[in-house]
């Protein structure tokens, strides 16, 4: 069963727009491009888990910041600046992961950047339970986010090699997330469109 476009009880100015689906399934696009690197290069150099990580969180951020008016909440209402400073987390780790190349770095860097992009997703998505499309995903994609960064600094001493597969483990699960989430606004948008 797919969820309603427009919620019942939906908060007045939350409601999204109908092309919503186009930055969810970019964004599921990103994570799941990351966790196909890290399954396939066997043994990535420091500079390379720098890079892809770098690349990964860096287009995570700044796809989230781009999906916020998407979704119909304002940017500067409370939801919207917890989505805005999500994104800029990520977006932010991403770029000293890209610049600054070591084990230590990305496992302490990513984890932060992840974590409170985590944190402020599950605020979100718990704040607008049962009232927003993406309350859900938003939840799902949090404590996936909290997970991962959880997880990083126990890695570092296993070198970027394993680093890289917690991050793309939990880059593959919410990309899968992220692409059921899109495929239904999808459906639920064209079919939208088709009602007399």
């Amino acid at each position: 069963m797919t969820q309603p476009s427009t919620p019942t009880g939906a908060v007045p100015g939350t409601t999204p727009r109908p092309d919503l689906w186009k930055p969810v399934l970019l964004r599921s696009a990103a994570a799941l491009v990351f966790g196909a690197v890290t399954v396939f290069w066997t043994s990535p150099s420091v500079e390379v888990m720098g890079w892809a990580g770098g690349l990964y969180l860096l287009a995570a951020g700044v796809l989230t910041l781009r999906a916020i008016p998407a979704t119909g909440i304002a940017q500067k209402s409370a939801s919207g600046k917890m989505l805005s400073f999500a994104g800029a987390s990520a977006a932010g780790a991403g770029v000293v992961v890209i610049l600054l190349h070591s084990d230590l770095l990305f496992g302490v860097i990513a984890a932060l950047g992840l974590g409170v992009a985590g944190v402020l997703e599950l605020a979100c998505g718990l704040k607008h339970r049962g009232r927003h499309v993406l309350a859900k995903d938003w939840i799902a994609s949090g404590i996936i986010g909290i997970g991962t960064a959880v997880l990083l600094p126990f890695f570092i001493g296993l070198g970027a090699h394993a680093l890289l597969g917690v991050a793309g483990g939990g880059a593959i699960i919410s990309g899968v997330l992220w692409v059921l989430s899109g495929l239904t606004l999808r459906y639920d948008a064209r079919a939208a469109a088709v009602k007399p």
